[in-house]
């Protein structure tokens, strides 16, 4: 085998300079004919067509690939690995004409991700961060203003019921809460065994208690959760997001909390990331934010980096990888 290079995108390192997979996982690049190194930090943190001509692979967390990354002569790149399951920082037009791979690791997401949306739901319900301020500030005669909302026979509900909004449903059956979701692509035999009935849009919105976003962000879901569709949810509902940011609209989402008519958001994600500390929804104490990580655990960032990997060593080894976007 010749050699074959590959490129890591340096924002997968954290403050101490160590990779936040840990270093054991990287044992799986140390295969015959592999090479490896942690690539260079461009301004923008946009792969370059240099770095394009020098990598035959390249593992990518948050580092973006234009068309221009790949419009150098000397190209050899072969393919993106990401590490996770969106790909909106990815030109995926761009990267099919120019013949390169884009793989994605919905397995190494599935599990934490699902989890981070039913802690929001759990904190949300038992009005977690409003008690713990209550608490630090010595405000315990007031913790009876601050009865939180049970979950059995409430409705929980998705948009989207692939591999994350399926996985939800599947964790939060012991709290006997009545699932639905919204998804054109949806199994209905899926659907089915998880008890999940499937509604149009406006039902999601209307019947939904805890509603969580589990698309992915498309031209067609990009501000799909609108000034419409949050002015049917009930005023003791919750919305929460760990998908993309712009999926919903935040001037919308603001003016139904800031006029009652929400009860409160678990957001991970925003608009503009990172989100600025003078963006207003931050002021609410029913909004819980978290600075898209939430679902960061050593679980998921190993899960990640193996899955980026193993596709590394199939295309190195002549192979078709797994979860290839553009085939």
């Amino acid at each position: 085998m010749s050699e074959f290079r590959v490129g890591i995108t340096p924002d997968v390192l954290g403050s101490n300079g160590e990779p936040i997979f840990g270093r054991e996982v990287l044992g799986l690049l140390d295969a015959d004919g592999i090479t490896w190194e942690y690539m260079a930090k461009e301004e923008g943190g946009v792969v370059t067509p240099a770095q394009a001509a020098r990598y035959d692979a390249i593992c990518a967390m948050l580092t973006r690939v234009r068309a221009e990354s790949l419009s150098g002569p000397d190209r050899r790149l072969k393919l993106i690995a990401r590490f996770g399951v969106g790909y909106d920082t990815i030109d995926v037009p761009a990267c099919t004409a120019a013949g390169v791979l884009l793989t994605i690791a919905p397995d190494g997401v599935r599990r934490p991700v699902a989890t981070s949306a039913l802690t929001f739901v759990l904190m949300l319900a038992q009005k977690v961060l409003i008690k713990d301020r209550l608490t630090r500030t010595g405000r315990w005669s007031e913790k009876l203003d601050h009865i939180g909302t049970g979950l059995t026979g409430r409705t929980l509900g998705s948009i989207g019921l692939g591999n994350i909004g399926a996985e939800l449903f599947r964790l939060a059956r012991p709290l006997e809460m009545n699932g639905i979701a919204h998804d054109p692509f949806a199994d209905p035999a899926l659907a089915a065994s998880l008890g999940v009935r499937l509604v149009d849009m406006e039902t999601l919105f209307r019947e939904s208690d805890f509603l969580a976003v589990n698309c992915p962000l498309s031209d067609a879901t990009r501000g799909l959760v609108s000034a419409r569709l949050l002015g049917l949810m009930k005023p003791t509902a919750f919305l929460i997001n760990t998908a993309r940011g712009p999926i919903v609209d935040e001037r919308a989402l603001h003016d139904a909390l800031a006029n009652g008519r929400l009860a409160g958001a678990g957001l991970d994600v925003f608009e503009e990331e990172p989100t600025p500390v003078s963006n207003p929804l931050l002021q609410f104490d029913n909004v819980i934010a978290t600075p898209h990580g939430i679902c960061f655990t050593d679980e998921c960032m190993r899960r990640l980096a193996e899955s980026a990997f193993r596709a590394v060593l199939d295309v190195a080894g002549g192979r078709t990888p797994p979860y290839v976007v553009n085939p």
